[in-house]
């Protein structure tokens, strides 16, 4: 699974993370052991192995009944 964090304001995208799937919901969750390797790796030295540009939409508001 791919998921984006967020940091100080600043995005990161970490591609292939191994999950597992919660057996009430369905939901695809990370490990502890996974959450504290993506940790450390998002406050480390680590090199990023790309960049990459992403479009970025705002939800619009509902309009205004006349």
């Amino acid at each position: 699974m791919d998921e984006i964090f967020e940091i100080d304001g600043k995005f990161y995208l970490v591609e292939q993370i191994p999950s597992l799937v919660c057996s009430h919901c369905g939901e695809e969750i990370f490990s502890r052991e996974t959450t504290e390797r993506i940790r450390v790796m998002l406050h480390s030295e680590a090199k990023p192995i790309k960049s990459i540009s992403v479009d970025v939409f705002a939800y619009p508001p509902k309009s205004k009944a006349s």
